[in-house]
C-alpha cells in the first residue's frame, strides 16, 4: 500500500499485513489480516507518529519516501513498545540519527531492554506538548491500555486522536476509511478486537474515556494503529468501547461445549432448541471446532453462558479447562451461567466448570444438568427444558 493523505500535511505510512493469521503468540486469530499504522505529519518540523512491524520497516520507509526523505524526521513519538509498533524503529533511525523519540518513561525503559539503543529520547507525561509550527501534539498517558507504558497522542489543531491500540481492529484492507469498508465487518472485528484484549482492562478503559469527556477534547478523527480509521463518525467506536467497558449486555446466550462421544452435543442442541423457542438469540459452539477469538466476541456482550462438557479423569476435557482459564483471565462481569454435561462410571466436569465459572465471578443462575452416558428420549425433554428455563431467567 503507498502512503495515503488522512488530511493535509498529515500522512498514513503504514503498511498491510494480508496474511497474518494469528497474533499475540497464537492467542489470537487475525481471518482478516491487520495492518500496522504509522502517520507522518508534516510542518515546521516533522514527526513520525509510530512505526510498523519490524518485517515491513522497508514498506513503512518506502511510503515515507513518498512524501519527504526520511532524513528530514525531527520526533518519532513511541506511543507503546510493543514490537508490531517498535519493531520498525532501529531501521528508521538509521536514516534520521539526530531524530528524538518521545514516549513515556516506561515507553523507554521497555524500548532499551528490546532494542537496545542509544537513541536520544525525551519523556513524556499527561499534558506535555511538543511544537511542530503550526500544530501541536499532546500526550496523554494510558498505562494498561493495554501494557503500562501505553500513550495516546492528539493532534490538537486537526483533532486528531492517536491512541495506538484502543479503538484499533486487525483488519486488513485496501480502504483506510470507516465511510470506505463494510460496517458490519468492522464492528465484528472492533468487537474481537477489545474482548480478546482489552476485556480485562475494562475499569481502566472506562475511567480513560470518561477522563477524555470530561476534558471536552473534541475528536474529528480517531487514527489507531490497527485497522481502520475512524472519520465518519469517530464517537460510533468510543460509545461502543464505553459500552463494552461498563459490561452491557443484551439478552442472548452462548453455549460452549466440548463432547468425547456426541452425548454432551446431543444436549447442547436441545438445549439451544429450547432457547431458541423461548425466542432469544444463541449461538452454539463445540470449543475444539470453534475459533476462540470468534467465541470470546460472541461472549462479549451475551448475558447469558451455558458451558457443558463430558467427563474425563474426573473433571472437564481439556480444550474445554483451556478455554475457561482464557476466560477467566478476561474477566468478565455481570453475567450469568449454566452447566451440563454427561459422563460415564463417574462425573466431575460439571462441578469443576461450576467451581471455575464462580472463580471468574459469573453467577450460576440455575442447578446444573447432568446425564449418565448417552440421552434417553425423556433427559433431551428436560435438556430442552433446561434451555427454555435458562432463557426465562435472562428475559427477567
Amino acid at each position: 500500500m503507498s502512503a495515503l493523505k488522512v488530511i493535509p500535511d498529515v500522512y498514513w505510512v503504514g503498511a498491510v499485513d494480508w496474511n497474518v493469521r494469528n497474533f499475540h503468540g497464537h492467542t489470537y486469530s487475525t481471518s482478516r489480516g491487520t495492518t500496522y499504522n504509522a502517520y507522518l505529519i508534516i510542518d515546521d518540523k516533522v514527526a513520525l507518529v509510530d512505526t510498523v512491524y519490524g518485517p515491513f520497516a522497508a514498506e513503512m520507509i518506502e511510503n515515507i519516501k513518498q512524501i519527504i526523505v526520511p532524513e528530514k524526521i525531527d520526533y518519532i513519538i513511541a506511543n507503546h513498545v510493543e514490537t508490531d509498533h517498535s519493531g520498525a524503529l532501529p531501521a528508521i533511525l538509521k536514516l534520521c540519527p539526530k531524530a528524538k523519540v518521545f514516549g513515556t518513561a516506561k515507553c523507554k525503559e521497555g524500548l532499551d531492554k528490546h532494542y537496545y539503543g542509544n537513541w536520544d529520547f525525551q519523556v513524556v507525561k499527561t499534558g506535555d506538548k511538543l511544537k511542530l509550527g503550526k500544530k501541536t501534539l499532546t500526550f496523554n498517558e494510558a498505562p494498561m491500555l493495554h501494557w503500562p507504558d501505553s500513550m495516546f497522542s492528539y493532534l490538537i489543531e486537526d483533532q486528531i486522536l492517536l491512541p495506538n491500540d484502543a479503538f484499533g481492529q486487525h483488519y486488513a484492507t485496501n480502504q483506510r476509511f470507516d465511510d470506505e469498508v463494510d460496517g458490519y465487518a468492522l464492528m465484528e472485528e472492533a468487537a474481537k478486537y477489545y474482548g480478546n484484549i482489552l476485556w480485562p482492562l475494562s475499569p481502566l478503559v472506562l475511567k480513560k474515556i470518561q477522563e477524555l469527556i470530561k476534558a471536552n477534547i473534541p475528536i474529528k478523527i480517531i487514527a489507531p494503529s490497527h485497522g481502520i480509521i475512524w472519520r465518519k463518525d469517530p464517537m460510533k467506536i468510543v460509545n461502543a468501547y464505553l459500552s463494552w467497558a461498563k459490561n452491557e449486555t443484551k439478552p442472548k446466550v452462548a453455549v460452549i461445549y466440548e463432547t468425547m462421544w456426541q452425548a454432551t452435543e446431543k444436549m447442547a442442541r436441545k438445549i439451544v432448541e429450547g432457547i431458541t423457542d423461548a425466542g432469544l438469540n444463541v449461538k452454539l459452539f463445540d470449543v475444539t471446532q470453534s475459533d476462540r477469538t470468534e467465541i470470546i466476541k460472541e461472549m462479549l456482550d451475551s448475558k447469558g453462558y451455558i458451558i457443558g462438557s463430558s467427563t474425563h479423569d474426573n473433571d472437564m476435557l481439556p480444550n474445554m479447562a483451556g478455554f475457561l482459564h482464557f476466560l477467566k483471565g478476561l474477566k468478565p462481569k455481570e453475567r450469568i451461567a449454566a452447566v451440563f454435561g454427561s459422563y460415564g462410571w463417574a462425573g466431575g466436569a460439571v462441578k469443576n466448570i461450576e467451581d471455575t465459572l464462580k472463580e471468574a465471578g459469573i453467577e450460576i443462575a440455575q442447578p446444573s444438568l447432568s446425564v449418565r452416558y448417552v440421552p434417553d428420549g425423556n433427559e433431551l425433554k428436560s435438556c430442552y427444558e433446561y434451555g427454555k428455563s435458562f432463557a426465562r431467567i435472562i428475559n427477567k
